[in-house]
């Protein structure tokens, strides 16, 4: 039953209603009787306290009523618990899974702790809901009731709480609302934990000093590093409250590292067995390629020995897997090589189309120049893991080790996955039996690596594309990897295999780079010659795996083939004759190239020189800019006299003694400027002038003017000013200016 809809417990009565209870049993030591109580009543004052109310009655009638907390405290408690206790019993009669699961990582007797504080608060809560009281008074209540042994607990939570207090109730119920029920787990001795001795001394330099030796020798004995401890801290070392102790007995040293060794075994393994801890204890997660959903979308690429022999020796295998359906791809070689990774994406692109990214590793068949230039011209993106990181590209691990382990081990010849399973394997036959053998006959060796290739093949198809297996999110909803590809509706990009097959020519030298010269094109001491390819070109250059006197020559800045090189030697070809005829296609491309420029040529020699064309040019810009500016005057610079000894020496020999007498021209040129300049101007006869342009005289005059006016304190107007400024910083009116003073006076 649910507490809501039990009725709520009484905690009003009458004097009828205590004698009456006391009667039943329920408030053991009160009176029987109504007088009794009233009697009790009037001793104790009960009447003058504010847990007694009035209760009106009918007709004018009525009495008192008095609160439960008037009662002595065992009397309370006898009432409360056999109201409420076995209700509380039952319903919070359920064990720990009852309540909700806490964040934290707890002992397990912190655990304990938890679920028990939590279920007190659990029945306290109740106990509030069930008396119809305050939080404060409900809890002191109830802890009333608890102390006294009258809340029954489940046999779980016997003895993990002893007391609790109105005070303690509220701090657990505000801990676990704002802190999490994990807040209420209580462990004394991990409490203690990390503040013992050897943990907490010397500021902590003790425990990693201790670390520190066990990870640089793990095989010490307790005995040793304890000696060690005593050469480095001495025979007293400094607790965490700075306080001097003696150093631990070895006894103690034993336990501290025993207890080390199990606390920072992660950080042990890392140090001494880096592998253990890469493949154990790294951390990993998962779902890191959980966006991949389509095929093609990524492909992982590696390499392995095979674990079997062929009659032809050892193989590698290169496996390529698509993540999305699981399918995969082997191919074999002898030896580890571009050539092979090259055959490989072959055969997966044929089968499969191309991909958008392929993840490979640091090995150098991986990085080979004309890999990289594969995966370069069919736009694939290339994913490098990091150097000894398996765990990057940990699904065609997977899938090497499911080759290894279900279809290698089935081999004629296998060898074992690793030394001791092939000594196990030669153990087979007796010493005697061995000595001198091969290793074909020692292991039954009986395929060859084409008949090896054949059965991978049909292994693959038969056997691992057909069956049901995970994807890289787990189950492929019960799709083997050829029915997820088959389900796929994504398109496929499909690459000619004509074109596929130049792709995969190998590089001539390096990188593939070399450039035309008149000779030809130059590859180990021999000379490709193309008339279609210009000489000082930068090219591209692929060599014909099956013919060695021919290579293709595409263009080295966009990729464009361009011609097929043709090496005369090694084609048995008559040199002279394949010479003048590359000679003369050649005259012929630079006569087409050049037909167009030579037209343009003809017509540039009927115009004018070069020199006048730029003078053309740039006099239009001249004039363009001078039109711009035509409203825009330059302001006077400031100007100071530069003078040096020699300076002025230089003027003392230009100057003479006397000034130079005028000509009789130059006193009737001055006598003429005079009379215009003292000539009023209100009273000049109108004349129409002959010419519009006004003359240096002119110009000077209009000078002196303004000057003048400027001087008598007159206003003169802005383009006046902005000309005067002008005029006065040129040349004319420096000269007119001098000769004015020299002989105008």
């Amino acid at each position: 039953m649910n507490a809501h809809n039990q009725t709520q417990i009484q905690l009003w009565f009458t004097a009828a209603e205590i004698a009456d209870l006391a009667s039943k049993g329920d408030l053991p030591g009160m009176p029987t009787t109504k007088r009794g109580v009233n009697d009790l009543a009037d001793r104790e004052s009960w009447h003058c306290h504010a847990l007694v109310r009035h209760r009106p009655g009918r007709e004018g009638g009525g009495g008192f009523e008095y609160h439960l907390d008037l009662l002595p405290l065992d009397v309370r408690l006898c009432y409360l618990s056999r109201r409420v206790g076995p209700a509380l019993s039952i319903k919070g009669g359920g064990g720990p899974r009852d309540l909700p699961a806490a964040v934290g990582n707890l002992t397990d007797r912190a655990r304990l702790s938890r679920d028990a504080r939590m279920h007190v608060l659990r029945l306290a809560d109740r106990f509030r809901q069930m008396v119809d009281m305050g939080a404060l008074a409900s809890d002191s209540h109830f802890a009333d009731l608890f102390n006294a042994g009258r809340i029954e607990l489940p046999e779980w939570a016997e003895g993990a709480v002893k007391r609790v207090s109105a005070r303690t109730l509220m701090r657990w119920r505000k801990a676990a609302k704002f802190q999490g029920s994990a807040s209420l787990g209580h462990d004394p001795a991990q409490a203690r934990k990390g503040k013992g001795l050897l943990a907490s001394a010397e500021g902590g330099r003790l425990r990693a000093y201790i670390l520190a030796w066990i990870i640089k020798n793990p095989a010490l004995s307790a005995e040793t590093i304890r000696d060690y401890c005593e050469d480095e801290f001495g025979a007293e070392i400094v607790d965490r409250h700075g306080e001097f102790k003696p150093l631990p007995p070895v006894r103690t040293f034993q336990h501290f590292i025993k207890e080390l060794r199990s606390t920072e075994k992660v950080v042990i393994t890392k140090n001494t067995n880096p592998d253990k801890y890469r493949s154990t204890m790294a951390l990993r997660g998962t779902g890191a390629y959980r966006w991949i959903k389509e095929p093609n979308q990524l492909w992982q690429v590696d390499a392995s020995p095979v674990d079997a022999l062929c009659t032809d020796g050892r193989h590698s295998m290169y496996a390529c897997i698509d993540l999305a359906t699981r399918r995969v791809v082997i191919t074999l070689s002898k030896t580890p090589r571009a050539s092979a990774v090259g055959l490989l994406i072959r055969k997966a692109l044929i089968a499969w189309g191309v991909p958008k990214t392929v993840k490979t590793d640091n090995g150098s068949d991986f990085k080979a120049r004309s890999i990289v230039q594969l995966f370069d011209d069919l736009d694939i993106e290339v994913d490098v893991s990091a150097a000894y990181s398996p765990t990057e590209k940990a699904h065609v691990e997977r899938a090497i080790k499911t080759f290894q382990h279900k279809f290698a081990s089935q081999l004629p010849g296998f060898v074992g996955h690793d030394v001791a399973e092939r000594k196990a394997i030669e153990e087979r036959k007796a010493f005697s039996q061995r000595l001198g053998t091969e290793d074909a006959d020692l292991f039954g060796v009986e395929l060859s690596a084409a008949e090896l290739q054949a059965a991978i093949d049909e292994w693959l198809e038969v056997y691992y594309h057909a069956r049901p297996h995970g994807g890289f999110t787990g189950d492929l909803k019960g799709l083997s990897p050829a029915a997820a590809a088959a389900a796929s509706k994504t398109p496929i990009a499909r690459v000619d295999e004509r074109a596929l097959d130049v792709l995969l020519m190998p590089l001539a030298g390096k990188d593939g780079r070399r450039r035309m010269t008149g000779q030809g094109i130059k590859i180990d001491h021999h000379f490709y010659m193309s008339g279609r390819i210009l000489a000082g070109t930068d090219v591209f250059v692929r060599l014909d795996p099956i013919d060695m006197g021919k290579v293709h020559v595409f263009s080295a800045e966009d990729g464009r083939f361009l011609d097929t090189a043709i090496c005369p030697e090694m084609r048995a070809i008559n040199r002279p004759a394949y010479v003048q005829a590359q000679k003369e296609l050649a005259r012929r491309v630079l006569a087409e190239r050049e037909k167009d420029a030579r037209a343009e040529l003809r017509e540039i020699k009927k115009g004018p020189t070069g020199i006048e064309r730029t003078l053309r040019v740039y006099r239009e810009k001249a004039d363009a800019a001078a039109l711009d500016s035509a409203n825009v005057v330059s302001l006077p610079k400031r100007e100071i006299e530069h003078s040096t000894p020699a300076i002025a020496a230089a003027l003392d020999a230009t100057r003479e003694t006397e000034a130079p007498r005028p000509s009789p021209r130059a006193k009737e040129i001055l006598s003429e400027l005079r009379q215009e300049l003292e000539a009023p101007r209100e009273s000049a006869a109108p004349v129409t002038p002959l010419r519009r342009q006004e003359t240096p005289q002119l110009r000077f005059r209009r000078a002196l003017d303004l000057e003048r006016r400027v001087e008598a304190g007159e206003s003169i107007g802005t383009e006046d000013a902005m000309w005067l400024g002008g005029y006065q910083a040129g040349p004319e009116y420096r000269a007119l200016r001098a000769l004015h003073e020299d002989f105008g006076g």
